[in-house]
């Protein structure tokens, strides 16, 4: 069977019950709110009013509305921790060269290699994969087309190693924002060329990636997402709908909407009757929402 035939197979059966729709939707949400409140790209002007408390607040510390925005809406395939990274703290206190970066972030002049390329390093803590600039990059680009949420090079690799059936060419001469480049075409190459993928939001493509083909350095999506535990094998769609379905009780419960015994009776509803699976799912989804 072909790359390509597989992905068509995966896809088809992914996502039954519509846990992983549900979390996308409401990143996208987020990601919108981002846009509305920092609307970089259509207001070049705003970047330069950009307060520093809205990158990172002192006294007590703590990570401002920017950053914590542009996690909540990459939630679904990131596994950051606002807390453990200096690149906040910096860009607020090397904000002039932040702002300077966001400018060519928006800029439609420049190509996703130039974005990716720009010396984002003059913000201490970026670090060498340049996690944050680029999904800085992806949530202001995402409309024009031509990138994808998916933020390590090396996990651009291993997914078009999955779903390509041909690579075209070797990258090793390429700089870093080249490579992204080159990879995320291939990726949404591969996304566009079959019909039922072709109209997925790019941040529900990768939710299905990282929870099909997962990197052997990725950290499971599902309900054990806060271990360090790794995996490198694919998990099957029943298994990745009851770990969507765990983590809607949990978030119910977290919001005081149901108890433990709600919980432990939810979870036997589960199993005992596969054939109701979808219709306890949609109510409970409603019961969160409300």
């Amino acid at each position: 069977m072909s790359k390509s035939s597989l992905l068509l197979e995966k896809a088809s059966a992914y996502d039954k019950v519509g846990i992983s729709r549900h979390d996308v939707v409401k990143a996208l949400d987020a990601q919108k709110e981002l846009r509305q409140k920092y609307p970089f790209s259509d207001n070049l002007r705003s970047i330069e009013w950009l307060d520093a408390d809205k990158l990172y607040k002192v006294n007590p510390d703590e990570v401002g509305e920017f950053f914590q925005l542009l996690e909540r809406a990459l939630k679904p395939v990131s596994y950051s921790d606002l807390s453990s990274s200096n690149i906040y703290r910096n860009a607020r206190l090397q904000i002039r060269d932040f702002k300077n970066l966001l400018r060519i972030a928006v800029d439609d002049r420049k190509s996703l290699a130039e974005k990716v390329d720009a010396r984002w390093e003059r913000v201490g803590g970026v670090g060498e994969d340049k996690l944050v600039p680029k999904r800085i990059i992806y949530c202001y680009n995402v409309e024009k087309g031509g990138v994808m949420p998916v933020f390590s090079n090396r996990h651009l690799r291993h997914f078009v190693n999955r779903v390509v059936d041909v690579s075209d060419g070797q990258t090793k001469y390429f700089s870093m924002g080249q490579e992204y480049e080159h990879y995320t075409n291939e990726l949404l190459n591969a996304k566009n060329s079959l019909p039922l993928t072709k109209g997925w939001e790019p941040l529900y493509f990768a939710r299905f990636l990282y929870e099909i083909y997962p990197p052997p350095d990725s950290e499971p999506l599902g309900i054990n997402a806060g271990s360090t535990r790794k995996y490198a094998t694919a998990v099957t769609n029943e298994q990745l709908d009851l770990q969507g379905f765990m983590r809607l009780l949990g978030e119910l419960q977290k919001q005081h909407k149901i108890g433990g015994e709600q919980f432990r009776d939810y979870r036997s509803m589960w199993a005992s009757q596969p054939s109701e699976r979808e219709g306890l799912a949609q109510r409970l989804k409603r019961l969160l929402d409300a």
